[in-house]
């Protein structure tokens, strides 16, 4: 896990490019957030009178939680990045949100103990776990797990591995189609074709298997360890925390 002042994503112009960009690359992101959306309301969300603690890790520019808040639900939103930039951005986003706490870390921090948060009924990441090795993501598992209410739930929506050779380069085919597709719909400013290989050649991303990745939240102590939706390489996955 590199440091994260040493990563891109203290570069202004990359958080810039990611925020007014992601939907055009990211394959079906709308639909990924959709499904951790629904997640949330069939478990925790359930009684729309009760204000239901909401933690995103690595919340970048607050996308996801300005979805949830659509639901109705009564939420206390806890955004968590390690990029300012990316948190000033949140902010703009969620004006009109008062219930919304913004707090500087890194995934580093949480795992040392050097941040501690509160406890929540829900806790979601996007696109930014991949950046932490197999042993990484089980102390942040770990930690997430005893972050949370009992009953509650963790989702993360992320890039994984392929089990092989072949199914990459398929996954990368299928992810370049759907670019492909997106441009002609929407028109973008410029193409995004070359993330995928853009995807494949950046160090800072460690990926791992799906299968893998569930057996850690298992190992962790989660139950109802799924994966609930897939496309490629991209996946909408995790557990909850629940006695017995």
């Amino acid at each position: 896990m590199s440091e994260f002042e040493n990563t891109e994503w203290t570069d202004k112009d990359v958080v810039t490019e990611f925020v007014e960009n992601a939907d055009y690359y990211i394959v079906e992101r709308r639909k990924l957030f959709e499904i951790a959306r629904s997640l949330f309301k069939n478990t925790v969300g359930k009684d729309i009178g009760m204000t239901s603690k909401v933690l995103d890790l690595g919340s970048g520019d607050g996308a996801f939680i300005h979805e949830l808040l659509k639901t109705g639900n009564k939420i206390k939103g806890t955004l968590f990045d390690g990029s300012e930039e990316m948190l000033a951005n949140a902010r703009k986003r969620l004006k009109e949100y008062l219930d919304i706490e913004y707090v500087t870390g890194t995934f580093q921090d949480l795992i040392t103990g050097k941040v501690s948060l509160t406890r929540f009924d829900f806790v979601v990441s996007s696109m930014a776990i991949h950046h932490l090795n197999k042993s990484e993501k089980g102390l942040l598992f770990k930690n997430i797990f005893e972050q949370l209410e009992e009953g509650g739930c963790f989702v993360n929506i992320d890039v994984v591995l392929s089990p092989s050779d072949s199914l990459e380069n398929w996954y990368s085919e299928l992810w370049r189609d759907w670019i492909a597709e997106t441009e002609k719909k929407f028109n973008p400013p410029h193409s995004f074709l070359h993330i995928p290989q853009q995807h494949k050649n950046n160090t800072e991303n460690i990926t791992d298997t799906l299968e893998d990745q569930l057996e850690i939240l298992k190992n962790q102590g989660f139950k109802n360890v799924d994966c609930y939706y897939k496309y490629g390489i991209f996946s909408v996955y995790g557990g909850q925390k629940l006695n017995g």
